[in-house]
């Protein structure tokens, strides 16, 4: 987590503070190149309803006044996903635990909360059989058995743990069954499910941060990597020996294998991974897989369509910051920011630094856009949790960005920065560029926690959409936009065809899988929740771009709903589906102001998409 910034980069800060003459002092983003006046109309107005909705559980994560290891620091992540099927999004949030419960096994078990449909969450953990306890770190969910219902995988520091949802309302932990418990021994991260293969099976992705054993474990200030700003701090990264990120193949029987080297993910040498977030981000219609990493340079998996990838982050431009550094990557998001079509990048890094905005060139390559875009001057947070999300419904997608120091001791040493920081939200102009209306965007964005996961979702199904945040050592936050506007919007989910659907699942008091098309139009298929499909929306002169999508954000899965802001568009004019099979079927005559289930099969055939090579 220890950062080394260029004087280039310094001498960029100065100028542009200069040239811009901006010092906005009610605004918790000091010093940012476009800030919204306090006098200017709020285009969101976010309130934390998360006590008065029950989510009232706090997420235990290392000491709360001093951190003695690196094991203490890095939080936990959140889920938000419809777990019953009945139509309403419901939480996950992941919990930790403290040095001395881990040695006794008594720590607290991760939180599910049903939505109610009322605004309010009702705590199901025990219910659900979600009772795993530990070093909780990551979450990301996916219907690895097509069987119609959302299955979680959770990350921890030992052994990982695969949920699998039985459809009526209860979990069995199926990781050591599943293959994908890991040896134990391995501190996972960032997760998500991607059909990389494209088979129709779910296969995992599985990030892992540093080889890290307590009991050999170096006390604070013992060496140079303990040390930042003159002051004794928990060891690491740097200076902690490093280890390989895994992916697991889906067998199609309940089953994976590890293909870690089969597949080449363990070609990535030296890096400290975080966030996982997927994307084809060369729109060949194979799944690629980007990784945040700290302290070292970011990973950029290029699928190679024969069960292997090949890590090109440094020659696509993915791996550095525009002057060359490696930075210390913590969450990502993905999202067509300037509506080009082409799905971007998004990267929180360190205080003390900037994050970063990678806009997709087309040809294969990024370039930094940071500085261009109007975020390249908010250096004193430490940024973690980070989603793309049209909080406006204007048909441009925002970024919301959670915050928060690893080092307690910046509190009592005055070293320039809070442990405890506010949010960030960038409204995204249209133009390519954006404006922090941090200040003006309600209390739910301006109070401070030391933030680590974030997910989002329309958590009401009426268009607006809400933000679900991990706190260290507190209750996590439930963000609502209570602004509302003239602006309209459209959702999506999706139910792909694999290639062998089992029965229907029979339970009580729980919506029911809807019975699978089928389709064998290529050699390729689609999981059953769609995950990997490309969504266009036309809509006038606006043609919106997305992908279903798990993992991201810092270690978070945010819904796998596919949101779109249309602004004053009261109508679309068609919806187009490039499946992971290989389909590319449009849809029209589809209601704004809605949420639509796409079935892969039941729309209008535009083409077979099919690259082999």
């Amino acid at each position: 987590m220890t950062l080394h910034s260029s004087l280039f980069r310094l001498f960029c800060f100065l100028g542009l503070c200069a040239w811009l003459s901006v010092q906005s002092g009610g605004s918790p983003s000091v010093g940012t190149g476009n800030s919204q006046s306090a006098n200017a109309k709020p285009v969101a107005h976010f309130t934390d309803v998360a006590q008065q909705a029950g989510l009232t559980a706090p997420v235990i994560f290392g000491g709360e006044n001093t951190k003695k290891y690196i094991i203490e620091t890095t939080g936990t992540g959140v889920a938000i996903f419809d777990y019953d099927n009945d139509g309403w999004p419901d939480i996950f949030v992941v919990n930790g635990t403290t040095l001395e419960a881990s040695r006794t096994g008594k720590g607290p078990t991760s939180h599910l909360y049903h939505n109610n449909h009322d605004g309010t969450f009702t705590d199901v953990t025990a219910k659900a059989g979600l009772t795993h306890t530990g070093w909780g770190q990551g979450v990301c969910v996916g219907d690895y058995d097509n069987d119609g219902f959302e299955d979680l995988y959770v990350t921890y520091y030992g052994k990982n743990v695969l949920y699998h949802n039985n459809g009526d309302g209860t979990f069995t932990e199926v990781g050591e069954k599943a293959h994908v418990a890991g040896s134990g021994k391995a501190w996972g991260t960032g997760c998500a499910f991607v059909d990389y293969d494209r088979d129709g099976k779910l296969d995992l992705v599985v990030a892992n941060y540093v080889d890290f054993d307590s009991a050999t474990a170096l006390a604070p200030g013992e060496q140079p990597s303990c040390m930042w700003k003159g002051i004794p701090v928990m060891c690491g990264p740097r200076g902690l020996p490093w280890t390989k990120n895994i992916l697991y193949h889906n067998l199609g029987n309940s089953v994976f294998e590890d293909v870690t080297a089969k597949a080449h993910i363990d070609q990535t040498n030296g890096h400290y991974s975080f966030s996982v977030s997927t994307l084809d981000f060369d729109d060949d219609g194979w799944p690629d897989i980007y990784v945040a990493c700290d302290s070292t340079a970011s990973i950029l998996y290029h699928n190679n369509h024969d069960g292997t990838f090949t890590d090109v982050a440094v020659v696509a431009g993915a791996a550095f910051n525009d002057d060359g550094r490696e930075q210390a990557g913590m969450g990502s998001t993905v999202g067509d920011y300037d509506g080009d079509g082409r799905l971007d990048l998004f990267k929180t890094n360190f205080s003390d630094d900037t994050s970063t905005l990678y806009r997709n060139m087309g040809d294969g390559t990024f370039d930094d856009k940071t500085f261009p875009a109007g975020i390249g001057l908010n250096t004193q947070y430490l940024g973690w949790g980070v989603m793309f999300a049209d909080v406006d419904n204007d048909g441009w997608p925002d970024l919301l960005l959670v915050n928060g120091h690893v080092y307690p001791e910046v509190d009592s040493q005055h070293l320039g920065s809070n442990f405890k920081e506010p949010k960030i939200l960038y409204h995204n102009n249209g133009n390519g560029t954006f404006t922090d209306i941090s200040a003006n965007a309600g209390p739910g964005i301006t109070a401070v926690s030391s933030a680590r996961g974030l997910a989002v979702g329309d958590l009401w199904n009426d268009g607006r959409m809400s933000a679900v945040i991990s706190n260290m050592n507190a209750p996590p936050k439930l963000l609502v936009n209570d602004l509302r506007n003239g602006n309209h919007w459209i959702a999506f989910r999706t139910v792909g065809a694999p290639p062998a659907a089992p029965p229907v699942k029979k339970s009580s008091g729980l919506a029911q899988a809807s019975p699978l098309s089928p389709l064998h139009a290529t050699s390729f298929a689609s999981s059953r929740d769609g995950i990997g499909a490309k969504i266009t929306v036309k809509a006038g002169s606006r043609t919106l771009v997305d992908e279903v999508r798990s993992g991201s954000s810092y270690i978070s899965n945010s819904d796998i709903s596919v949101h779109f802001g249309l602004g004053s568009a009261t109508k679309i004019d068609w919806v187009q589906v490039r499946w992971p099979g290989g389909l590319l079927e449009r849809f029209e005559n589809l209601p704004v102001d809605s949420i639509h289930t796409l079935k892969e099969g039941s729309g209008t055939p535009v083409g077979i998409t099919v690259k082999k090579n």
